[in-house]
């Protein structure tokens, strides 16, 4: 049986809406607009008017959306006006999965993300414990072997032991997460103070990686991270409330930066443990977030949330900052660390299959609790083992309840797919919350890990899935990727590496697929397309505007387009230091 089937027409706007948009600009109001954007290419991404070329806004929603001619009529002595002169303007980017508080720590610890060499990384962390205290924790986020240009000396699964690395740390443990966040690499004093030596069992659903001796080389697969983060964690936890605030609002206000930089007016967080929840409730009602967040609970056991989870349930209205209506889980890790759970065993680790860091039965609990409690379930599942287990557990819980409906339930990632799969996707209903960017990102090693017709066949396979008619929602997992929007739409049309090479062109999505990808699709996934995703009279002004037009100019060139201004509920929260410079 079919449940909560999505189809395009899930898109159209109610009668009442497509009357307001196709009369609003023809009818002048009393009251003049606080803001007015005008002669720029505003694409809408509201099928009913998908092109203007201005948009007025009032308080902290749009009021009319038209021509020049027409919105002249919102323009008051006190209304602000940016000429747009040519501009694009759309709807604000809606981040579809990403790490919040996660992208605002790693604004805190060692970014490498860059890094081309195990030497580097090594040098990075020599100098940050010449700085710090003795037994303080050093700590990093976004090294990939695979990008590094070589590696020098012995490798056990591609990555070198940790002994340079503890030389020249021996006095403070050091934890640098894989940019993946599925592998993290620990010296030898984080090791011993987390009690893993040659004896240490793997704990389910991880690997401590091991040399040929038998002695734990420093690289630790998925679950095996917590035997060290854990302790980490404990150690941070000593400093006073006081502290764990300050570095917690500094968080919020890094990632937040970042976001609003990069155009992104809402992000999906995924996800927060209630405690984390607690504390975006507060400074939601003191007005300190800087961008609208739809978090997921994640971190919760299952008797918890069925205690707990009604009271937490929170959905937007007026111009809230704070939803909270489903739940992350994981059920395997990711390609670059071997984790992802394959049908089949990988190309270039015949021995292994992945791995499988959550019990199905676990997640199927969750399963049952969410759908009690009204509650979206977002699962991680990047390998094909992986997301097959998912659309079962999905479907069975379907079967169970077929009263309910429109139900909205996701796959975060869904990167590598069988054929036979593609289809039950939009058959369920369940939404592909996928990431551009990890198709280019992952590309030169993709073959590697699964052999190219594997690959081929089952590797973000947008285009399939989107002709299927499943919804794609569009974002870039940050931190693990940059949260530039337009480098992952760019991936997305283009699918181009660095080399210059495509990977599987024929995967591509059009310019217009991207972007709603990335707006209406990302809010749909969200249960807010009543108020955000689209340039609509009565909806959220949250609206972007780029230096160059990523819909019209040469694909070579979209990578070159700059946000000028992101607005916000009405509030220009943002403009470009040198387009200001410009007069523009």
């Amino acid at each position: 049986m079919m449940h909560g089937r999505i189809r395009a027409t899930a898109f159209v706007p109610a009668l009442a809406a497509l009357a307001l948009s196709a009369c609003a600009a023809d009818q002048p109001r009393q009251d003049a607009a606080d803001l007015v954007l005008r002669n720029g290419h505003v694409v809408t991404v509201d099928s009913t008017r998908p092109e203007a070329e201005a948009v007025a806004i009032r308080g902290y929603e749009i009021v009319a959306v038209g021509s020049n001619d027409e919105i002249e009529a919102y323009i008051g002595n006190g209304t602000r006006v940016i000429d747009l002169g040519g501009r694009l303007a759309i709807p604000g980017f809606i981040e579809g999965h990403g790490h919040y508080m996660g992208l605002g720590n790693a604004k805190m610890i060692l970014d490498l993300t860059t890094v081309r060499s195990w030497e580097e990384i090594v040098a990075m962390v020599g100098a940050a414990a010449r700085d710090a205290g003795r037994d303080a924790w050093i700590s990093g986020r976004g090294w990939h072997q695979e990008k590094w240009d070589s590696v020098v000396g012995p490798t056990f699964d591609g990555v070198p032991t940790h002994a340079a690395l503890s030389a020249v740390s021996p006095n403070n443990p050091v934890y640098l997460s894989h940019a993946s966040g599925h592998a993290a690499f620990a010296n030898a004093r984080a090791l011993e103070l987390a009690g893993i030596d040659r004896d240490t069992p793997d704990p389910p659903g991880g690997t401590i990686v091991r040399d040929d001796q038998g002695n734990p080389t420093g690289l630790l697969r998925e679950t095996a991270q917590g035997l060290v983060s854990r302790v980490m964690n404990r150690a941070l936890e000593q400093r006073s409330a006081e502290e764990i605030e300050r570095e917690a609002r500094r968080m919020v206000q890094l990632a937040g930066q970042e976001a609003i930089e990069n155009g992104v007016t809402s992000f999906h967080d995924a996800g927060s443990d209630f405690e984390t929840i607690d504390f975006l409730k507060r400074l939601e009602a003191e007005g300190a977030l800087p961008v609208r967040l739809y978090v997921m609970v994640r971190g919760e056991s299952n008797e918890t949330m069925a205690e707990r989870l009604k009271d937490y349930r929170m959905v937007a209205e007026g111009n809230d900052f704070l939803t909270v209506r489903s739940i992350k889980h994981s059920i395997d890790g990711a390609l670059g660390a071997h984790g992802a759970w394959l049908l089949a065993p990988y190309a270039d680790m015949p021995g292994s299959a992945g791995l499988n860091t959550t019990d199905p039965a676990v997640i199927e609990r969750t399963a049952q609790i969410a759908i009690e409690n009204g509650f979206q379930v977002n699962t991680h599942a990047i390998g094909d083992r992986a997301n097959r287990e998912v659309l079962d557990i999905y479907e069975r819980t379907f079967a169970a309840h077929p009263d309910k409906s429109d139900l909205r339930w996701r796959i975060e990632h869904a990167q590598h797919l069988d054929p036979a799969d593609i289809p039950r996707f939009a058959e369920l209903g369940v939404i592909a919350a996928m990431q551009g960017v990890h198709a280019t990102s992952d590309g030169p090693w993709i073959d590697k890990r699964l052999g190219h017709e594997r690959a081929r066949t089952g590797a973000y396979v947008w285009r399939d899935l989107l002709d299927s008619g499943a919804i794609i929602a569009n974002g870039t997992d940050v931190p693990v990727e940059h949260i530039s929007p337009i480098v992952s739409f760019h991936s997305t049309v283009a699918r181009r590496l660095a080399d210059g090479s495509e990977f599987f062109p024929e995967q591509r999505l059009t310019r217009e697929e991207a972007l709603r990808s990335y707006t209406l699709a990302n809010a749909f996934a969200a249960f807010e397309e009543d108020i955000k995703g689209s340039i609509t009279p009565g909806k959220l002004a949250d609206i972007v505007v780029l230096s160059k037009d990523i819909m019209t100019v040469p694909e070579e060139e979209i990578l070159d387009a700059k946000v000028d201004i992101t607005i916000i509920g009405g509030e220009v929260v943002y403009e470009r230091p040198a387009a200001v410079a410009q007069g523009r």
